[in-house]
């Protein structure tokens, strides 16, 4: 087989500026843009092929909690691919599989029963989805008439066909309305920012969003829901928000007075990215079913998981004890080696607590560096992960036009020699389309002096971008 030499041709960037491009055989997300060539990672940095490198602040999608270029997740999964690279799950498990599973498990303090491995947030959406259905066709006596999920407005929990039915996230949705499941409907998503009325209360903000919930199982019929699926910290599609204290003990008490289950999507904000393992412990609410993702692995291997509790486990062994599902890809060794070599770093290296004491850290200088800004509408987050909104008109919280691509544009600014900085963009904060957001989400073993000159440099990124913006 020879390789070819790529022509170059022109291409336009996301900003409108034509800028030469090589011819790609790739199907890019964006097939005007002229995506940048990574060669590789060292540390904290992406170092791409035209020599820039660049910190990266954000982790890709807050995937990388290790940094890049760990020799001992290099090595766990090497090891792994010469003893066995892939195995066929319909007959066989593996030592890594059943080491991994029995920690994630154990680190939920008895409460989960089981762990699924899968290869993606997407697929882990789709297992949990499909867990949540057969549970209630398991019961005895059998609940088939569950066949309803509630989710809430600007969510995002998943790619695929049934991920994307259970989501809210509009622009995502928008093309291919017509292919998905008309049984998913959704209630507000809690959100302090633009959700409260002025003057109320969190508990009385807590007590109309538990009422919205109610309202809306009294609507499609509570005996027919399955569950109610939420991210406890909500991430691309609202850019790092928190509930409000209460809130999940409120939602949670509605889902238990119908008997439906509570998902919790943590494919983002888990496995230790907001300063616990699981971010459900700093709500005091223990989810049925919960999937997990991106810092599983940081990155070195496809890989993401579900988990299950000990109550839905039960009537699953106790019913058929098949669970009709499965990947070709499922319970991957190689995967499985990356994560569990991942979380005994963590582990090991006490990195919840770096997590937690660099994300004050990073909390409070962004409020100081940013919170004046006339277009940084609202600085949010937990752990290490944090979230700009910028808006148009501070004090009415107008978001910029569509079209402004506002969000984008400051990532790919931050790319530019004057900051080498990576952030990540999002969209859709403010009502499912408009509303832009960056999302900055470190490594768990980010320094202090690091966390300094982040903030500083994004600080001078959102400046020169806004003044730039005035001068047009």
């Amino acid at each position: 087989m020879v390789l070819r030499q790529l022509a170059p041709v022109p291409q336009a960037s996301r900003n409108g500026n034509t800028r030469p491009a090589k011819e790609s055989a790739v199907l890019q997300r964006d097939l005007s843009y002229d995506f940048a060539l990574l060669a590789r990672g060292e540390g904290n940095y992406l170092v791409l092929e035209d020599g820039r490198k660049i910190f990266d602040g954000s982790g890709g999608a807050a995937v990388g909690c290790l940094g890049w270029g760990n020799q001992r997740v290099a090595e766990a999964v090497m090891k792994q691919v010469l003893a066995i690279p892939y195995c066929a799950t319909v007959f066989y498990t593996t030592g890594v599989q059943e080491e991994l599973c029995c920690y994630l498990v154990e680190s939920t303090k008895g409460h989960m029963g089981r762990a699924y491995i899968v290869n993606s947030g997407s697929e882990a959406m789709e297992a949990a989805v499909k867990l949540a259905r057969q549970y209630f066709l398991e019961l005895t006596p059998s609940q088939p008439q569950r066949t309803r999920f509630i989710s809430r407005r600007q969510s995002y929990h998943g790619i695929t066909l049934g991920a994307l039915a259970v989501g809210g996230h509009d622009y995502r949705r928008a093309k291919f309305e017509p292919l998905l499941m008309k049984n998913a409907t959704r209630v507000s998503p809690c959100n302090a920012y633009r959700g409260k009325n002025p003057g109320e209360t969190d508990e009385d903000y807590v007590a109309r969003l538990a009422k919205e919930l109610d309202d809306e199982f009294q609507t499609v019929g509570p005996d027919t829901v399955c569950a109610f699926i939420a991210e406890p910290v909500v991430g691309a599609a609202l850019g790092c928000m928190p509930a409000v204290p209460g809130y999940f003990k409120a939602v949670a008490e509605v889902c238990r007075k119908y008997g439906a289950l509570l998902i919790f999507d943590e494919v983002m904000c888990g496995m230790g990215r907001t300063g616990t393992l699981h971010a459900w412990e700093q709500e005091g609410v223990a989810p049925d079913i919960q999937t997990i993702g991106k810092a599983l692995g940081g990155g070195y291997q496809p890989v993401a998981g579900v988990l299950a509790s000990k109550h839905v486990m039960d009537v699953l062994q106790k019913g058929s004890s098949v669970f009709v599902h499965g990947h070709t890809y499922q319970g991957h060794p190689a995967g499985c080696a990356a994560a569990l070599e991942v979380q005994r770093i963590i582990l090991e290296e006490n990195l919840l607590a770096n997590v937690r004491a660099m994300g004050a850290l990073l909390s409070r200088r962004l409020k100081e560096r940013l919170a004046s800004h006339p277009n940084v509408g609202n600085i949010r987050g937990r752990g290490l992960f944090w979230a700009l909104e910028f808006v148009a008109n501070k004090a009415t919280a107008e978001p910029f036009p569509v079209e402004d691509h506002v969000a984008m544009e400051i990532c790919e600014k931050g790319l530019s020699k004057e900051y080498l900085v990576n952030v990540y963009p999002g969209s859709g904060s403010a009502d499912g389309i408009r509303g832009d957001h960056i999302i900055i989400s470190p490594a768990f073993n980010i320094r202090s002096d690091e966390v300094e000159w982040l903030v500083e440099t994004i600080g001078r990124l959102v400046d020169d971008y806004f003044a730039e913006k005035r001068r047009q």
